[in-house]
């Protein structure tokens, strides 16, 4: 059971934030291929660059102030700018998918549009975790390979932090992780 433990609290932070960005991202993955579809008839691509676009904003609110909110930004408009470059890599993403399906395969009905924006959004949310935990929001002092914490905690009153411990929300007010 110890093994269990030692393991989880290696990997706590890694789980936490990937749920976190999971349940982000699919707020944002609704947003994008809802808007997409809704959108189609103005055309595949402008669809998706709008859907997109306001997406990006949902979630980069999503992953700021809840995902990544205990991780050290590089300053507010650093962190928004990278974010924003990062998302339209994820564009690109999308329109390879489109790409490749509607105009190298001809597979040109809306199922299979949808089945290109399923497939960009995958390939999409791997890439922008990657990203973001590598060069939006990097990890806070005290973390080990890969910004993963390395303490193990044996019960929740352990786990509890002083305020002069606990990680600092943007703006300075202390939140317990």
């Amino acid at each position: 059971m110890s093994a269990i433990r030692e393991l989880y609290g290696q990997f706590r932070q890694l789980i936490h934030e990937g749920g976190k960005f999971l349940l982000v991202g699919g707020v944002g993955a609704i947003v994008t291929i809802g808007g997409a579809d809704a959108l189609h008839d103005i055309g595949k691509y402008l669809a998706v660059t709008i859907a997109t676009i306001v997406a990006t904003v949902v979630t980069y609110l999503g992953n700021r102030y809840w995902t990544f909110a205990h991780r050290q930004g590089q300053g507010h408009a650093r962190d928004t700018t990278i974010f924003f470059i990062l998302n339209g890599v994820g564009l690109l993403i999308y329109y390879a998918c489109i790409w490749v399906v509607a105009d190298l395969a001809g597979l040109t009905s809306r199922l299979w549009y949808l089945f290109a924006l399923i497939v960009g959004t995958v390939l999409g949310t791997i890439f922008r975790f990657w990203s973001y935990r590598k060069w939006v929001w990097k990890a806070t002092g005290g973390q080990g390979v890969a910004g993963l914490s390395a303490k193990v905690v044996d019960s929740p009153e352990q786990e509890r932090l002083t305020p002069a411990e606990s990680p600092t929300r943007p703006g300075g007010a202390h939140r317990r992780p």
